[in-house]
């Protein structure tokens, strides 16, 4: 087997262990920096949410309560104000999505349906459950969803919600008295729900890794190239050479030219121990004949 042979086998295993093992690491990093991007403008978004309650709550509703006597105006229900502000977002990005899931809703739009429903539940069931983060598959691709409870600490909220005789008529006339009563001070009644696509963050994590990857082969290659070349050029070339004049000394052929380099490595030393060894063989070979 061939020195060259033996070398570029070596490389091989070596280049492709170094591959699996770099691919391995950079692409779960990569997924996961994708998965805490996506999470990160969840967050956000539901940031924007809780700005849009305060600042309808704050000065939206007060300018409006003089107007609820006669009529309700959903505009001054913070609630009503973040679904309809983050709404907007899905007209250009319907991938996007924000709700207020309610059990028991005046609105019906938000009503919990589904999976919706297991997360509010999840929240009234565990009362330390803060946030809840996870994943599901949607008609637009894999989504991320981040959902935070929806608990009454305010008790303004149950002059609307405690029962249909404390609600505002207008209102009651708007939404009729079957729903969105019976709420109870620090109770969950439902949960923010934002979800956000995973199909772009991850689609650029996988054009990252594939470039890393072809990045590393193409790296490995040119290195392997650069060190056969070198190592034909150091060793191989001299030691052949070396080889082909130690045959022709071996089959009597005393006036072979001798084997000269340059170099002062082990090559080299190995050239100036076959010269003294040619040498003592001409010199015991010129014995003999005498």
């Amino acid at each position: 087997m061939k020195l060259l042979f033996k070398f570029n086998l070596i490389y091989a295993l070596v280049m492709a262990l170094g591959v699996a093992v770099s691919g391995w690491i950079s692409r779960g990093f990569l997924q996961q920096q994708a998965v805490d991007e996506v999470l990160n403008n969840a967050r956000l978004m539901m940031e924007q949410a809780l700005a849009v309650r305060a600042y309808t709550s704050g000065q939206i509703t007060p300018l409006l309560a003089p107007h609820m006597e006669s009529e309700f105006l959903p505009q001054s229900v913070p609630s009503f104000s973040a679904t309809e502000v983050l709404g907007k977002l899905r007209t250009n990005h319907p991938e996007f999505g924000y709700k207020e899931a309610t059990l028991n809703p005046t609105n019906p739009r938000d009503r919990a349906n589904g999976w919706e429903v297991d997360i509010v539940q999840a929240f009234r069931n565990e009362a330390e459950l803060k946030e809840h983060v996870g994943q599901r598959d949607t008609p637009t691709g894999r989504s991320l969803y981040v959902a935070r409870p929806l608990r009454i600490s305010d008790a303004a909220c149950l002059r609307c919600h405690s029962s249909v005789e404390a609600a505002p008529r207008s209102m009651v006339a708007k939404y009729g008295p079957a729903n969105g009563f019976g709420w109870q001070m620090n109770e969950v009644v439902g949960a923010q729900i934002v979800s956000v696509p995973m199909d772009v963050p991850l689609q650029r994590a996988d054009n990252s890794f594939r470039l890393f990857v072809g990045s590393l082969i193409g790296v490995f290659l040119v290195l392997g190239v650069v060190l056969n070349l070198m190592i034909w050029w150091v060793v191989v070339r001299p030691v052949t050479r070396l080889s082909a004049l130690a045959d022709r000394v071996s089959q009597g052929e005393l006036d072979a030219p001798e084997f000269t380099t340059g170099s002062r490595d082990e090559i080299g030393t190995l050239a100036q121990s076959f010269s003294r060894m040619r040498t003592s063989v001409v010199q015991a070979m010129k014995m003999l004949e005498t």
